[in-house]
């Protein structure tokens, strides 16, 4: 038995399945917030769309082998943990839950 509250995750359809081919990252806008789905090891993955180092959108980084590296400093970024795998970045960046449903592509918020 869990103490406390339980929190209702609200997802968002934001993309569809065939918006994001294997090997790319697409930035959706959800209610004012960037956020990149990246397609990588045949897995899609939702990330907050900004290094942690330099505050740039990772939005036109080469997406690899589950990271996606910033286009500014070249900093990488596992895309199921967020956690920065290379110096310059030293934080991590925000992931999200994702789902597919019916096709859609849901973040949840």
């Amino acid at each position: 038995m869990m103490n406390g509250a339980m929190t209702m995750l609200t997802f968002t359809a934001v993309a569809h399945v065939d918006d994001v081919p294997p090997g790319t990252a697409k930035a959706v806008d959800v209610d004012g917030e960037s956020i990149l789905l990246c397609h990588s090891n045949s897995r899609l993955f939702a990330v907050a769309n900004r290094c942690s180092h330099a505050d740039e959108p990772l939005a036109c980084g080469r997406v690899r082998a589950g990271w996606i590296a910033c286009p500014v400093h070249g900093a990488r970024f596992d895309l199921e943990t967020g956690r920065a795998m290379n110096p310059p970045a030293k934080a991590p960046i925000r992931v999200y839950e994702l789902r597919i449903v019916d096709d859609r592509i849901e973040i949840a918020r």
